[in-house]
């Protein structure tokens, strides 16, 4: 419920702060004295654009700041949703700054205009006769029946099937685009892989197949070397080997004196022990050598292989060919199964869909077993608001096609005479009619679900005698549940109020501001009286209003 407004150098407001109750909250003031600006105010609460036109002084910012209690009103996931810090009394302001620029905070946190709107439509409805529109939507249609259905839970695991259902023929439409697409590149990709598999490509092959080439490549010099190394340490006279020997036994000889001597023979030794180790490795390299022109030209072969496969592909070494291979095979096994899993994705599809339609189906039900409750509460409303031989035929019929609240055709017709045909409601309802079956309709959900705060900004328009009365009766017992204002000229709507402001202008120093007061009781006759007879207060008129208002 709105608990506060304060109003700060806004058209013709000065400032202006006043409380609020819950309850039934009446205002009142002659034509012209400011109730729209009020209204024009709390919009700008509700996320309405804003421009300069609206400060009273163009030197000063103007600020608006409501204070809302939204502890009953379940919004703390709407709060989470927008980043915003949850509170209980909720404080939303607006400023209007001289330079036109145009600010919003909800507890002072600044958020955009979009924000704003999206949590006005939670805290405050404005109705009026310009906005009875609303009644000609198919959805708000909807929310009317699926409110007195009692199809929340329904309906959140319909969205949540849908959701999926949805997801689902993404994905298919996906896998298709994918087959067609595959298809395409399939014999250049079982080509390519057929060529990789019979590479028989093995990691670091490469570079045991240089190293082999090397080998192969160069025999001869190799044994020339081999040989050459191996005369140089076996020569009976100066061979390297024979010589270390020679040397080793001299040092042996003195190893005994001192540690220093016996150290220098360690190391020769050391170094005989190595020699023989690499002479003993030279012999089985000669004798395992052995020129092979056949097994040349194999490993040529497969170099060369490598190196085109490696050209083609743009790869560095065989790891990377091997990685390709493996993609490849991947693309040709999808490929390949892609029917399999396009056939799986369907029955998914199809299990989800029945899924569907069992729940549409019962939001169907749902929804058709509480038409003829709703229509006779609206026909018992709308004949106590004089309009005895209104009449409704509403249908639900199922489609195929699925909608984001079921698969529901729905007609809502109207007819406001007897005999009169039925018609949608904007072709066969008047705007004051369609005022009037929105009262209805609001005063019957006002029983179902928890509203927000409502505004009847002068929907009794033409209305007079024993049907305001019965508007002024509606009202008040919507309020039981909700908070309720009403802007009025009618006295029998503004005598049920629980509480009673005045907007009235004033002119001080030669400037006229607008301002809202709360009545007193007896200021509320004394207006009341004026509401009836106008400025003069004759003795009937007080006595009329006391009696009203009592």
């Amino acid at each position: 419920m709105l608990t506060s407004l304060s109003i700060k150098n806004y058209a013709l407001i000065d400032a202006l702060l006043v409380d609020f109750n819950q309850g039934f909250t009446i205002i009142t003031g002659e034509t012209g004295a400011g109730k729209s600006i009020l209204l024009g105010g709390l919009s700008l609460i509700l996320g309405k654009r804003a421009d300069l036109s609206s400060l009273k002084n163009t030197d000063k910012k103007c600020v608006i700041e409501a204070v809302f209690n939204i502890e009953s009103y379940k919004l703390e996931n709407l709060f989470k949703t927008k980043d915003l810090d949850f509170d209980s009394q909720t404080i939303i302001r607006r400023e209007i700054l001289p330079s036109g620029k145009s600010r919003a905070f909800v507890n002072d946190t600044p958020v955009n205009l979009n924000t704003l709107q999206v949590l006005g439509k939670h805290l405050i409805d404005v109705h009026s006769q310009n906005q009875t529109m609303q009644l000609v939507d198919d959805d708000f249609q909807f929310q009317i029946i699926d409110a007195l259905a009692d199809n929340k839970a329904n309906l959140k695991s319909y969205q949540t099937t849908l959701q999926e259902y949805k997801k689902l023929q993404k994905e298919l439409k996906e896998l298709y685009a994918f087959q067609a697409e595959a298809l395409k590149e399939q014999d250049y990709n079982a080509f390519l892989l057929k060529e990789l598999n019979e590479a028989n490509l093995v990691d670091g092959e490469l570079e045991t197949l240089e190293e082999e080439y090397e080998t192969l490549n160069n025999i001869e010099e190799i044994q020339d070397k081999l040989t050459q190394s191996h005369q140089l340490l076996q020569d009976e006279e100066l061979g390297i080997l024979n010589l270390l020997t020679q040397l080793k036994n001299t040092l042996q000889k003195l190893s005994t004196y001192a540690n220093t001597y016996q150290n220098l023979f360690t190391r020769v030794n050391s170094s005989l022990i190595e020699l023989d180790d690499a002479f003993a490795e030279i012999e089985t390299l000669q004798e395992n050598l052995d020129a092979d022109p056949n097994r040349l030209e194999v490993v040529n072969a497969k170099l060369q292989l490598l190196h085109n496969l490696m050209q083609k592909h743009v790869a560095e070494n065989v790891s990377e060919l091997i990685d390709i291979k493996e993609a490849l095979a991947q693309k040709v096994s999808e490929t390949e199964n892609l029917e399999e899993s396009i056939n799986k994705k369907q029955k998914e599809i199809q299990a989800v869909a029945k899924k569907l339609d069992t729940i549409a189906k019962s939001i169907h039900d749902k929804r058709h077993k509480t038409i003829p409750s709703l229509t006779k509460q609206l026909e018992s409303i709308l004949s106590d608001l004089g309009m005895p031989n209104a009449q409704f035929k509403i249908e639900v019929t199922l489609a195929k096609e699925y909608t984001y609240n079921g698969k529901d055709q729905l007609s809502f017709l109207f007819s406001a005479n007897k005999g009169g045909q039925f018609n949608a409601l904007k072709k066969a309802a008047s705007g004051g009619e369609l005022a009037r079956i929105m009262l209805a309709i609001k005063s019957i959900l006002s029983n179902y679900i928890q509203l927000p705060t409502i505004m009847f900004d002068e929907i009794d328009t033409g209305v007079s005698g024993e049907i305001a009365n019965k508007m002024a009766d509606i009202m008040q017992n919507m309020s039981n549940s909700m908070q309720v204002f009403a802007i009025t000229h009618l006295p029998q709507i503004a005598a049920k109020g629980h509480t009673h402001y005045k907007v009235y202008k004033e002119d001080v120093d030669e400037v006229t501001t607008t301002n809202l007061v709360k009545l007193s009781h007896d200021n509320r006759v004394v207006e009341i009286a004026q509401m009836l007879g106008g400025l003069e207060v004759s003795t009937s008129a007080i006595a009329h209003a006391k009696e009203l208002l009592n």
